[in-house]
């Protein structure tokens, strides 16, 4: 149930999927929650933006390398956290692959922990959050919680609204406490499972492989579907999400797979500075997809990015506002007139 480390490559995965130059891991823990997985790499300039990533479910730091080293290279610091009880976070129960936590509060928690403590990034550039499917709504829910962040990128944001199952025995059980047990559907992980392309996440056959490749070769990375108590936590943060979309003063970009929920627009609209695009035809696991859907995908995070940059940029070389002259002093009373 402990975190984990390091990992070994998978011995048939190609160099662009391997760890960034650099990258480095480390733990945080707050609140005698169990730990945290969080790794970073930089460039070997001062970095033009820090960006924070946290993914989705199932998805450990791995599966967000490639993406990782295409945001170095642009001159920008990039740290992953993993999920509270995923990828080599410790775990809350077992068995390892059984996703499970009472709450996304702590993941939350995390955030703010890791930006306050850990990263502490300079003034003089952006920060940026980057949350793809449920960890879109971690990232929602620091800044609810007030973490300053200069901008926030929702990458198929999995919005959960709606009942926890269609199982009324289910919803029950999670509620009663009993929120460790696995759904009825649950399976332990194997690898003949469907990858994230026999899953319709992507129809990128190489990228889909990578997060089942790194949990084949590392067992302590592998995850099988969550539990009844995550799939509860998740309906509570995604509405509480929801319901404070109002506190959200940073700017938010949206990007949206093919099919979109009605969820997701919803909230978008609800947050105060929110522009959604989407990629026609492209699977949820824009970050995995085919360079035709990967593509507008990533330029359209990194002319985010480098807007925000070119922003702070500006407001530092800005000239001071000019200072406005005193008024001339009124001639004393039978003075001479001005030359």
């Amino acid at each position: 149930m402990g975190p984990f480390a390091e990992t070994q490559a998978p011995p048939a995965l190609s160099p662009r999927f391997y760890p960034p130059e650099g990258w480095a891991w480390g733990f945080i823990e707050t609140g005698g929650k169990p730990a945290q997985r969080y790794g970073v790499a930089a460039g070997w300039r001062a970095p033009r933006a820090t960006v924070v990533i946290l993914p989705g479910y199932g998805e450990s730091a791995e599966a967000w390398f490639e993406t990782a080293s295409g945001l170095i290279r642009r001159g920008y610091t990039v740290w992953i956290l993993e999920r509270a009880g995923q990828g080599g976070s410790a775990r809350y129960t077992l068995p390892r692959d059984l996703g499970f936590v009472p709450s996304f509060e702590p993941d939350v928690a995390n955030v703010g922990a890791l930006v306050r403590v850990v990263i502490r990034p300079p003034e003089t550039s952006p920060l940026i959050l980057l949350g793809h499917a449920d960890g879109a709504v971690v990232a929602l829910r620091a800044v609810e919680a007030g973490l300053k962040v200069d901008a926030v990128i929702l990458s198929s944001p999995d919005v959960a609204s709606r009942a926890v199952s269609a199982d009324t025995a289910q919803a029950l059980a999670g509620r009663a406490g009993l929120g460790r047990l696995p759904s009825t559907d649950w399976r332990p992980w194997s690898r003949s499972a469907p990858d994230a392309r026999g899953q319709g996440l992507t129809h990128d056959a190489w990228r889909g492989r990578v997060q089942q490749a790194w949990q084949t070769a590392n067992p302590d990375l592998r995850m099988s579907s969550p539990s009844l108590g995550w799939r509860g936590a998740h309906q509570a943060a995604s509405r509480a999400a929801e319901a404070n979309a109002g506190a959200v003063k940073a700017e938010v970009l949206m990007l949206l797979p093919d099919k979109t929920t009605k969820e997701a627009l919803a909230l978008c609209k609800a947050l105060p500075h929110c522009r959604s695009v989407a990629v026609p035809g492209a699977f949820a696991a824009l970050h995995l997809e085919e360079d035709r859907f990967r593509q507008p995908w990533m330029d359209q995070v990194t002319g985010y990015i480098a807007a925000r940059v070119e922003a702070e940029r500006q407001a530092e070389v800005a000239p001071p506002a000019a200072e406005t002259p005193a008024p001339a002093p009124a001639p004393e009373e039978n003075s001479p007139p001005p030359p």
